[in-house]
């Protein structure tokens, strides 16, 4: 999650004499990390470089009812899927935006993963943290890591996450909790929704 990649400067002559970086580790990358092919100052062509160009391409994603021109990798993968958006939208470089979304197994910094519950993230947290209630799709945002050891991640990028209620939360226990209020992960009526994370977010 930290220093610069060392590897941009070689990775043209790594390609023609190794293949991609990616194809010679025991098993792909993962974690994204604030660093390497996932820096700030990163660019599609790194991430071809890093993981090979089949297996990504350059297309429009979801976001909030529009379209957003990103990278995607492993777009046919779900478990593998991940989406970068990108400050400089044509020259496709300096990411602005990491999403690990829907089924995709990748762990963000700190640790944070997809279906953790409000305890697991707050043991990554090293404390609670504080989230707004719940909108009409069931989901909650958090708002504020509040002094916890996922406020600084080594990089400089910054790590978010939604969180939906359980499927088997009553209405009564999601309607209850204002999505215009913002709300501790310790409150018992929040505690009672059961959520889990279904979204990542890592910007800079």
């Amino acid at each position: 999650m930290r220093k610069k990649w060392i590897g941009v400067a070689m990775a043209p002559a790594l390609a023609l004499l190794a293949g991609p970086l990616w194809a010679q580790q025991r098993t792909p990358t993962t974690v994204v990390a604030c660093s390497g092919p996932f820096a700030k100052d990163s660019s599609h062509l790194k991430l071809s470089m890093f993981f090979d160009s089949k297996n990504i391409t350059f297309t429009d994603v979801e976001a909030s009812g529009s379209k957003v021109p990103a990278s995607v990798l492993f777009p046919n993968d779900p478990k593998r899927r991940l989406e970068v958006w990108w400050s400089n939208i044509t020259a496709r470089k300096d990411i602005h935006l990491i999403v690990i979304g829907g089924q995709s197994t990748w762990a963000a910094p700190g640790g944070l993963r997809l279906g953790q519950t409000l305890e697991q993230v707050e043991k990554l947290n090293h404390k609670p943290f504080k989230l707004k209630g719940f909108d009409n799709d069931g989901i909650a945002t958090g708002t504020d890591w509040d002094g916890g050891a996922l406020v600084t991640v080594a990089g400089g990028c910054k790590a978010g996450v939604s969180l939906r209620a359980d499927a088997k939360a009553s209405a009564i226990t999601i309607g209850a909790l204002s999505v215009d209020e913002e709300y501790s992960s310790s409150d018992s009526a929040i505690r009672a929704a059961k959520p889990t994370v279904s979204e990542i977010l890592i910007g800079y």
